[in-house]
């Protein structure tokens, strides 16, 4: 690792500019994907489900790859990790675009969707990875690296925020002189262009943060020569997670959190249209949210600096926990309810940006014990949660709305007491119990001390 001294000020101030298109970028699939294949495409229900839980599948087993890989192969020429800032962004303009292209809604236009969704996530995938990774190498102490992981979540709450009015707004642009066929597609560009050109300003702000490939294989060869050893130790994923329990603990700790961000984004709108009976609230709850999380991400580092990042992210749980049992002792009163669930999406957000520290932590502990770098396959695993958790939402929202005997075609005005009472549940015990039961396993099983 390079010796360079302190952070840039380009580097506290705009480190996450990538992730804000990032952000931009990957709504336009969480908003309007469905809609395009049903309604543009027009695929039946049943082969949209078939696609997307391939590439939902695909995409999570190979979130598990992505770190050992940049572990594993040769560095390039600007470095292990900061190499892949712009080797593989350039592509995904192209590839994320193709999946919303209308060919058929037969085999052949099911079959080259799922392929550019597959494709495009891997091209997106290896830069997201590499630019956490990032956050390891640039920082060399706590209060670096939670400065540029508090940066970074601010400029992904800000996107949430730009986007809902932002993204409709290029939708309508492009369908007026595109047609709507073409409108997505078009978006899905120009946002994935977005974050090709912030990850290109992050490629040039590490600029000296880290070696180049030259200067790394290079040290390679002169610590083969001095230790007498005839080949470089292998690289083993494996390895790095079974030598650290502190890891193993995080990881699950890490999934309850998502599987909290799935189930309250998924069923807010069956609260504020069948408890609430006002689905106009909805924009604003998701407002309010998003505005939070934007002061969450930027207040984290201070409260990191007086408690640590575990225990920052422990404290934010329990929060999340008791606003959430909180909530549901009155969930027929919605403005509670929405300021209850509001600090719990505001305790999340502030834990965010622990994450990328707690990691970092668990590589330097893998690395010392194995006696290799093992960054890019530690770090790699801050991906796995959310692919589990995009997995686990449609199971848990549909076992959810299941127990509460929901039926849509049921009058929203007309609800009973049990439906009601069972979405309440799934909106805010459920999550509350789940993060309470992650806040356990972090508090026990993860006990690496603070240390600069």
């Amino acid at each position: 690792m390079k010796n360079q001294k302190g952070l840039s000020k380009s580097l506290k101030r705009f480190f996450g500019v990538g992730d804000f298109g990032f952000g931009l970028m990957s709504n336009i699939d969480t908003f309007y994907a469905s809609y395009f294949f049903t309604n543009i495409a027009k695929f039946s229900l049943s082969a949209v489900t078939v696609m997307t839980t391939i590439s939902a599948v695909v995409d999570a087993v190979l979130s598990c790859l992505y770190g050992p890989l940049l572990n594993r192969i040769k560095p390039r020429k600007w470095g292990r990790y900061r190499s892949w800032l712009i080797l593989t962004p350039w592509l995904v303009p192209f590839l994320y675009a193709m999946q919303f292209v209308k060919i058929s809604n037969g085999i052949a236009g099911a079959i080259f969707i799922t392929m550019a969704m597959i494709t495009s996530r891997i091209a997106w995938n290896i830069p997201f990875v590499a630019n956490i990774s990032m956050i390891n190498i640039v920082g060399k102490t706590q209060k670096e690296r939670m400065a540029l992981s508090s940066t970074r979540m601010v400029w992904t709450s800000l996107a949430t925020v730009v986007y809902s009015y932002v993204g409709p707004a290029a939708v309508a642009a492009f369908a007026g002189f595109l047609g709507e066929t073409n409108a997505y597609a078009a978006t899905a560009f120009s946002f994935a262009a977005l974050m090709a050109a912030g990850y290109y300003a992050h490629f040039r702000m590490t600029k000296g943060y880290e070696e180049t490939g030259e200067e790394e294989l290079k040290r390679i060869a002169e610590e083969t020569a001095r230790t007498k050893q005839q080949k470089q130790k292998k690289v083993s994923a494996l390895a790095a997670i079974g030598c650290n329990p502190h890891l193993i603990f995080l990881f699950a700790s890490n999934i309850t959190k998502y599987i909290v961000l799935f189930l309250v984004n998924g069923l807010a709108i069956y609260y504020f249209e069948y408890v609430s009976k006002d689905k106009g609230l909805l924009t604003g709850f998701l407002f309010a949210a998003n505005l939070l999380g934007i002061g969450a991400s930027y207040c984290s580092r201070f409260i990191v600096a007086k408690f640590s990042a575990k225990r920052t992210v422990i404290l934010g749980y329990l929060v999340m926990g008791v606003s959430g049992i909180s909530a549901f002792l009155v969930y027929k009163n919605t403005m509670v309810v929405m300021v209850l669930m509001c600090i719990l999406l505001f305790s999340m957000n502030m834990t965010n940006s622990c994450d990328p520290e707690l990691y970092a932590k668990c590589a330097a502990y893998s690395g010392s014990k194995l006696g290799y770098d093992v960054t890019g396959i530690v770090m790699g695993l801050l991906t796995v949660p959310i692919k589990v958790g995009i997995i686990m939402r449609g199971i848990l929202i549909s076992a959810c709305l299941s127990l509460a005997h929901f039926d849509v075609g049921v009058d929203p005005l007309a609800s009973t007491e049990e439906m009601q009472r069972g979405i309440s549940i799934g909106f805010m015990i459920l999550p509350a119990l789940v993060i309470l039961a992650g806040a356990a396993i972090l508090g026990f099983g993860y006990r690496l001390k603070q240390e600069d």
